[in-house]
């Protein structure tokens, strides 16, 4: 009798779960044995399930169209990714690592700027970085610490081995659906979790919270902690509310604060004003101050910025860390890790073309058939040209533009993404790309989530894994395997 997997082509790709001989890996070892003991009409039953419990469980996210936004339910496979806990250790340090001096880069660039003195990055870059803010420049935040929740987008080559493909220190989005596809997949496969092999994800909003209370300009048993929302049309709406609901806070918009002449932040309730002591805000930097950055954004608070600047009021993520998320900064990482912390970074970087550097853009612009090219700041997968899959007049296109601004492209080679087996029609499995996103939560201390959001290229033969191009996801296993 076939079994589910006996049919599986690993392909020429690493798998995270069956090898090239078809044999699987330790980690998968007993989710494989269980899916194959399942009959293809069972499996259809779950898959079923899992579509009518994201349905009813409201997760979805939104898309923006011409023709207007459009909300979807989050589109979700059932077959979990497995990673060996083993291995996820060491990728846990190299994340904790990276963050640490990340921080201290930007905290440096907004005091003595030594790495730019030091020749540990040219000037130019910081200068002409769209997210270095003039307004932050002798900031302290508590701890030193600027990118309290960042979100770090890796993948894994065809030996398995994990790399960096971006830092997301803005405000990273994803990780409500991470804990999510926990909650769905529990429902789904309840007998795999029936033994501890398959460590927990539900610590991340009680981390969230300590990590965010930590920052309380006062000292109070029970700051008072918000997440500021731009709204219920913001793509990342359902996280916001979902955050806000399981740490137990608030959940504002801009209109719900004022700063009062005392340079604090208050919330507007039905008793009364109620001083604010930390704003998890998820709006970016341009839209929280009307009165310092776009004056016309009715998202954020007059006057915020103030109270940031006198101490009276934390925010996470600070402003002005974004400087730090830009594709460019990126290729710094490896020699600031060195720079800040003098060790060697546990976790390496996709190698990487810096098209301001004459060398490296003589050979994007002779093989832009062969690369990725990507704009310095843009998100969502947006902007980028995926040489194999591009046609001659997209990359005409890209050659002018990154004639026209060197400094805001970046190019890396086209990645042999790892992939996984994915439900691809009735009781049929498929080999689909994929890349992992944990989240680091740093203040007082460090956290990093076990796994992550696991993105999904649904599409056959696609790299792209975005949700709003037409990305899928699915549960993340870090796997305590037995030894030999």
């Amino acid at each position: 009798m076939d079994t589910l997997t006996a049919n599986y082509q690993a392909g020429i790709f690493y798998d995270e779960l069956i090898s090239q001989e078809g044999n699987a890996r330790a980690p998968a070892k007993q989710l494989l044995k269980y899916l194959d003991s399942l009959p293809t009409e069972e499996l259809e039953k779950r898959r079923i399930a899992a579509e009518a419990t994201v349905q009813e469980m409201g997760v979805s996210f939104t898309v923006y169209t011409e023709e207007g936004n459009i909300d979807r339910a989050w589109p979700f496979d059932i077959i979990p990714r497995t990673i060996d806990a083993k291995d996820w250790e060491v990728t846990a340090a190299g994340l904790k690592q990276r963050l640490t001096a990340l921080n201290r880069f930007i905290d440096d660039l907004y005091h003595d700027q030594n790495c730019i003195k030091d020749g540990i990055i040219p000037e130019h870059i910081i200068k002409h970085s769209k997210n270095f803010r003039p307004e932050c420049v002798g900031v302290s935040p508590a701890y030193g610490v600027w990118a309290h929740i960042c979100g770090t987008d890796l993948v894994r080559d065809e030996e398995g081995k994990f790399f960096v493909l971006e830092d997301n220190l803005r405000v990273p989005s994803g990780v409500s659906y991470m804990l999510e596809n926990r909650a769905i997949t529990k429902r789904v496969l309840p007998e795999l979790f029936e033994n501890d092999d398959i460590l927990p994800v539900g610590s991340y909003t009680s981390d969230l919270f300590d990590t965010l209370a930590a920052l309380s300009p006062r000292d109070t048993e029970q700051p008072e902690i918000v997440v500021l929302t731009p709204g219920i049309y913001n793509s990342a709406y359902f996280e916001h509310a979902f955050l806000a609901q399981q740490m137990g806070v608030e959940l504002v918009e801009g209109s719900d604060l004022f700063v009062d002449s005392d340079d604090c932040v208050y919330m507007k309730t039905i008793y009364g004003p109620e001083r604010v002591d930390v704003i998890y805000r998820r709006i970016d930097d341009l839209f929280i101050d009307p009165e310092v950055f776009h004056k016309d954004s009715v998202l954020g608070v007059p006057g915020l910025m103030r109270a940031w600047q006198a101490g009276n009021v934390a925010l996470a993520n600070a402003p002005g860390a974004g400087v730090a998320d830009d594709k460019v900064v990126y290729a710094y990482v490896p020699d600031l890790i060195r720079y800040y912390l003098d060790e060697e970074p546990i976790l390496a970087n996709v190698k990487t073309y810096l098209c301001d550097d004459e060398k490296d853009r003589e050979y994007v612009l002779a093989n832009l058939d062969k690369l990725v090219v990507k704009p310095a700041n843009e998100s969502g997968g947006y902007g980028m040209l995926v040489g194999p899959h591009s046609t001659k007049k997209d990359q005409q296109l890209f050659a002018q533009l990154i004639k026209d601004n060197p400094r805001n492209y970046i190019a890396q080679p086209t990645l042999k993404l790892s992939t996984s087996p994915t439900l691809i029609g009735k009781g049929s499995l498929e080999p689909r790309h994929l890349d992992l996103r944990p989240f680091i939560l740093q203040s007082k201390t460090t956290h990093v989530t076990t796994g992550g959001l696991t993105r999904v290229a649904m599409k056959k033969g696609s790299l792209v894994v975005n949700s709003s191009q037409g990305g899928g996801s699915k549960d993340t296993w870090i796997v305590e395997t037995k030894g030999d």
